[in-house]
Order: C-alpha cells, then sequence, then structure tokens
C-alpha cells in the first residue's frame, strides 16, 4: 500500500512537441553555443560567446567589405571546362555542376570593383563551398584579371582567400601554372608601388598560400584560421611527432612572423581602410 494512502504511481502528461522550424538555429563547432541565426548575422557570423568565426560566402563577405552598392562585378560570365577529360569517383564536370547548383556561382572566386569608406578598390574573394575555394584555370584567370586591372586602373587591390583545396588538381598541370600567373601579375602591380592586401580566412591552404595569398604588402588573418601548405595531420603523420599547438593557426604564424596582423571580421574593414590610406 502507498504511504499516505497516495497511488504507487503519478500518471504525469506530456505535452506533444511543437513544431519548430529548422534552420532557426546554428551550434557553433568551437564552443557548442547554440546561436539565433538572426542574430549571428547581425554579428557578421561571429559566435557572441567565443568568438569563432563561422565561413563566409563570397558575395556575403562582399557585402560586409564594400561600401553599399558600390560593387560592380568582373568577369562573371567564366566557367571551367574539363580539359583532362577527369574521370575518378565523381566525374569533375559533374563536381561543377553540383557546386554551381549548391552555391549559385559560376566558380570559386568572385572578383569585381568598389569602395571601402570611399575609397576605390579592386576586391577579389574566393569561396570554400566551391570545390574548397580551389584555383583552377578560371579561378587564376580572374585574380590574374583582376590585379592587372588594379595596376592599370593604379588601385590596390585586396584578395581575400578562403581555399583549403589549393590547385584544383582535376585540371592537373593548368591549375599549378596559375600559381606562377598569379604571383606574376602580383609582382608587376608591386613594382608599380601599388598596393595589394592579401586578407587569410579559415582555411587558406596549399597552392594558394604558396602563391598570391603570401604576397601580400600587408598579410591580415582572421583569428584562429587554419594557414598553411600541408595539413597538419598529414605533417604529424609524416615527421611522426606532435605539432606545436595552435600551429598553423593565425596567431601562432603571426607569432613567428608569417603573417602582419590577426583582426576580428568586426574590425576589418576599419584596419584595411586605415591601411590604404597609409600606404596612399
Amino acid at each position: 500500500m502507498a504511504l499516505f494512502g497516495k497511488p504507487r504511481y503519478t500518471i504525469v502528461k506530456v505535452a506533444k512537441k511543437k513544431n519548430i522550424p529548422e534552420g532557426l538555429w546554428t551550434k557553433c563547432p568551437e564552443c557548442g553555443e547554440i546561436i539565433y541565426n538572426k542574430k549571428l548575422k547581425e554579428n557578421l557570423k561571429v559566435c557572441p560567446k567565443c568568438g569563432y568565426h563561422f565561413r563566409l560566402g563570397a558575395y556575403e563577405r562582399i557585402d560586409i567589405t564594400l561600401d553599399k552598392g558600390t560593387f560592380k562585378e568582373l568577369d562573371k560570365n567564366m566557367f571551367s571546362k574539363d580539359p583532362l577529360g577527369f574521370k575518378g569517383p565523381k566525374k569533375y564536370k559533374s563536381k561543377l555542376e553540383g557546386d554551381i547548383k549548391l552555391t549559385g556561382l559560376n566558380e570559386a572566386a568572385v572578383s569585381g570593383k568598389g569602395r571601402i569608406k570611399g575609397k576605390d578598390v579592386i576586391l577579389v574573394v574566393t569561396d570554400s563551398r566551391f570545390i574548397m575555394g580551389s584555383m583552377g584555370s578560371v579561378v587564376g584567370e580572374k585574380i590574374t584579371r583582376a590585379v592587372e586591372r588594379a595596376t592599370e586602373a593604379k588601385l590596390p587591390v585586396i584578395i581575400c582567400s578562403g581555399s583549403g583545396g589549393g590547385a584544383r588538381m582535376y585540371e592537373g598541370m593548368f591549375s599549378l601554372m596559375q600559381m606562377a600567373k598569379t604571383s606574376a601579375a602580383v609582382s608587376r602591380h608591386n613594382r608599380a608601388g601599388l598596393l595589394f592586401i592579401s586578407l587569410l580566412t579559415n582555411p587558406t591552404m596549399a597552392g594558394v598560400m604558396a602563391s598570391f595569398a603570401s604576397l601580400g604588402d600587408a598579410i591580415i588573418a582572421e583569428p584562429k584560421a587554419l594557414i598553411g601548405f600541408t595539413g597538419p595531420r598529414v605533417i604529424e603523420q609524416t615527421l611522426r611527432q606532435k605539432l606545436p599547438e595552435g600551429f598553423q593557426r593565425s596567431e601562432f604564424l603571426l607569432e613567428h612572423g608569417l603573417i602582419d596582423m590577426v583582426v576580428a571580421r568586426k574590425d576589418m574593414v576599419d584596419v584595411i581602410s586605415r591601411a590604404i590610406g597609409y600606404f596612399s
């Protein structure tokens, strides 16, 4: 018999779970905070708790970098071909078609002319969602043309790299040629006495980092961005030893002299604007 005459078990009625629309919240991969997407967007896609910088798409980056309404896109209708007829687990053509549909981009780079706090600039942004932002013939050509236009117009050029794929090996030697081509364009821009700001975001790796991305007059990185040539796991497996904590992250590279500044996203426009003013 239950104590004091009460029933042994209590029946609890559970209310039906209300339908919560998907896509309203995002979990921070760094601290696990659940963030309301509207709040995340207002905070420039930076976690308000730990400062983790989420990746931005190319047009998102352009929108928060340039003065409103000043962006004029260049070379928009350039598409990659399949010079090698690449066949693997997935054909190159299928990969291109899939990423075009997924991202709404024609390629992994977007270039154009605009203004930052009233100052004219040429801006290029690579997008890691499109074949990891890797550099094939079209990406290399877009970057080269943008830098050459900046040289001709005597304008500063800003290249924001978010490329985890390096050179796009679906195109073989054609992709590797882009490293030399983009670097040569940057060299001519430099000899003309003009400013090149290289902005490194998470991730900037391999052939991109080994070419134009490392040649900036000012090299600025977002916090905790992965930057390097080969990924840390591959290095550890090759050397068979543990790498230092924070290896290949922005702060580690700043401490060792590879980059010039680590700047939070909310401060980036002000820093770039001041740099343009100083160099001018």
